[in-house]
């Protein structure tokens, strides 16, 4: 199923003493590009989500954001680390001696200060468990919403290539005309010409409009490329990458056929050619 790079999901889980919240987010990308948003008690998870989401994600740059806050029940039993509150009132008496006053504080203040708050214990083996498990139900919402979004640009690629198909066919229709009109212009030169002979002249001429009358290549190829965009759309796995190769040679063609036309017709339908795979090459850049 086809995939679009740019998504957005997130999901919560109780994990141990914590709730983590995890978030996703992917954005077109030529690689997998993988960036880590972690606060520093998870960052042992680190290598373990780079590993989940390169083996469910091969294209585009995904930002995942961890974060974390304590149970309530958790936060009401508070821990005291009594050295370091040893620690910080003698610190403070000697700064009172220096200064020859002493400075009112707070046992209140004391808590507040770094360090004296005593963390409890995380259990890293259940921790990081709950972490892998928390962000692969989260790239699973994640490659639903790209799946969802994929088959909406599917489905807009689908319909240019069927109106692409169409000009094409067009074009096979008013080739027999153009044909007609080069022939008309063989003629009327080499009536011009034996009146006034100039065969370098008529080489050059002949040559012109011979490429002029050979565009039933670029027509045939064409078919062929907007045929195999639509083979491609219902193929399994990445197919961004071959959707934009194809995308490169239909342009070379509607280009060639533009350069060679000789009817306003034919320039037109190349004109509108040129419009629709535009159209589909900005669509496809977002397709894994």
């Amino acid at each position: 199923m086809i995939k679009s790079m740019t998504a957005f999901a997130g999901s919560e889980r109780e994990i141990d003493n914590l709730t983590v919240n995890c978030e996703l987010r992917s954005v077109n990308h030529r690689y997998c590009d993988i960036a880590l948003k972690l606060p520093e008690c998870l960052r042992f998870s680190e290598a373990d989500i780079r590993t989940l989401v390169a083996s469910m994600i091969k294209r585009g740059k995904i930002e995942c954001s961890l974060s974390y806050k304590k149970q309530a029940n958790q936060e009401q039993a508070i821990s005291i680390n009594e050295d370091a509150v040893k620690a910080l009132l003698h610190a403070t008496s000697q700064i009172e001696d220096l200064m020859h006053t002493g400075q009112p504080f707070t046992a209140f203040d004391v808590l507040n200060y770094p360090g004296i708050q005593q963390q409890p214990e995380i259990d890293k083996d259940t921790l990081l468990q709950g972490i892998n498990a928390l962000v692969e139900e989260t790239l699973k919402q994640l490659i639903a919403s790209r799946e969802r979004e994929g088959a909406q640009l599917a489905a807009l690629i689908e319909q240019r290539c069927k109106k692409a198909l169409q000009l094409v066919d067009s074009a096979n229709k008013l080739l027999p005309d153009v044909l007609d009109l080069i022939r008309t212009k063989i003629k009327t030169r080499l009536t011009e010409l034996v009146e006034q002979p100039d065969f370098d002249r008529l080489e050059q001429e002949m040559v012109y409009l011979a490429q002029k009358m050979d565009i039933a290549e670029e027509l045939d190829r064409l078919d062929t490329h907007i045929n195999e965009v639509l083979n491609v759309l219902n193929r399994q796995g990445p197919i961004g990458r071959r959707l934009d190769f194809l995308m490169q040679e239909m342009n070379r063609e509607a280009n060639t056929l533009g350069s060679k036309s000789a009817d306003k017709g034919m320039t037109q339908i190349s004109i509108d050619l040129k419009v629709l795979i535009e159209q589909m090459r900005e669509q496809i850049q977002n397709i894994e």
